[in-house]
């Protein structure tokens, strides 16, 4: 559950801010009104919060297991991203970066069928061990 959101939160949450800041159009560093206003217009906002998921999403993923087994989840939001920009926001998207996504895609699909065990340091071991020794001594 928590890598599907990893994979889906990033592209809906970049997705999201595209649309708004497409619809806001262009915005000045001269005016920190604007900016301010931006970031509480409502596909802004849900940009923002969808990348907040995202990202504690991500730092959970990266705690339980290793980084050449979340990584993948992340890259194959580039797809999600390419057919939500070309079937929800209606932008063109060229034979390039189709070839690009695809790249990427196959070249995660390599890195992801290698070896991904997490191993914990040994006095990691020893330490987590360890209370459950001393439990054996006082009953």
């Amino acid at each position: 559950m928590i890598l599907g959101l990893v994979g889906l939160c990033a592209p809906l949450g970049d997705t999201c801010l595209s649309r708004g800041m497409t619809e806001l159009g262009s915005i000045s560093l001269n005016h920190p009104g604007a900016l301010i206003a931006a970031v509480f217009t409502p596909w802004i906002a849900s940009g923002i919060v969808l990348l907040i998921g995202f990202f504690a999403s991500y730092l959970t993923a990266l705690s339980w297991a290793d980084l050449t087994f979340v990584l993948p989840t992340t890259a194959f939001g580039n797809v999600i991203v390419a057919f939500l920009a070309r079937f929800w926001l209606h932008e063109p998207i060229s034979i390039q970066r189709w070839a690009g996504i695809v790249l990427i895609t196959v070249g995660v699909g390599f890195v992801a069928n290698g070896p991904s065990l997490t191993e914990r340091p040994a006095e990691s071991i020893a330490a987590s061990a360890l209370p459950a020794a001393e439990e054996e001594q006082v009953r």
